[in-house]
């Protein structure tokens, strides 16, 4: 399946979980200091900022070459953890009171972009120049992992796809063997041994 199918099978239910979520719900604990509504700005970036690159100019190079590499080296690049949390913050305000409706036009108008564009694109990130393809791998990660972690947060059923949940699983595995942790990720999953506390690829 193609990455712009994924991107789109990923929000598709991103944007079904949070037409589930009940009102009074918003302000409820969401992840680490986000409350549900942070939460949901957080991951509605994933889908804005789509849009947004598309709409810059192509750098003169690949610099990103793949999805890991962003997890491994670009990422730490795109600010601190106190900056990320702000930005959360602040789309959920954006949000408004109807969140949905702004999220599937978001949604609506990053379809409209991706359509638009050659295969080969490269997406400026940063002032760094990621394939686009790549960019949607690291959109379907954080949309499935956000919209995890919405689910358990409101206690809804997230609905998310078996080809989008294989997906971010597989970016997981391949960014934790790029960053030396292989022998700990097997160990794991084949139940020889937990992994580290607080053991995390992003």
């Amino acid at each position: 399946m193609s990455s712009v199918a994924l991107f789109s099978q990923a929000a598709d239910s991103f944007a079904d979980l949070v037409s589930r979520i009940d009102p009074g719900r918003w302000d409820d604990p969401g992840l680490g200091s986000w409350t549900v509504r942070d939460l949901v700005g957080h991951t509605t970036r994933a889908i804005l900022t789509v849009t947004t690159y598309l709409a810059h100019d192509e750098p003169g190079d690949v610099t990103v070459p793949t999805a890991e590499h962003y997890y491994t080296v670009a990422l730490t690049q795109f600010g601190d953890d106190a900056s990320v949390a702000a930005r959360g913050i602040e789309a959920g305000r954006w949000l408004g009171d109807e969140p949905v409706p702004k999220i599937r036009q978001a949604l609506t108008e990053a379809r409209t972009a991706l359509a638009a564009q050659l295969s080969n694109r490269v997406v400026s990130i940063g002032g760094m120049g990621i394939p686009l393809a790549e960019y949607l791998r690291t959109r379907v990660f954080e949309l499935t992992v956000h919209t995890i972690d919405l689910a358990r947060a409101t206690g809804l059923p997230h609905g998310l796809p078996a080809a989008v949940m294989s997906e971010a699983a597989s970016l997981s595995a391949r960014t934790a063997v790029a960053r030396g942790h292989g022998d700990e990720l097997l160990l794991a999953l084949t139940g020889r041994q937990p992994l580290p506390e607080g053991f995390s690829i992003v």
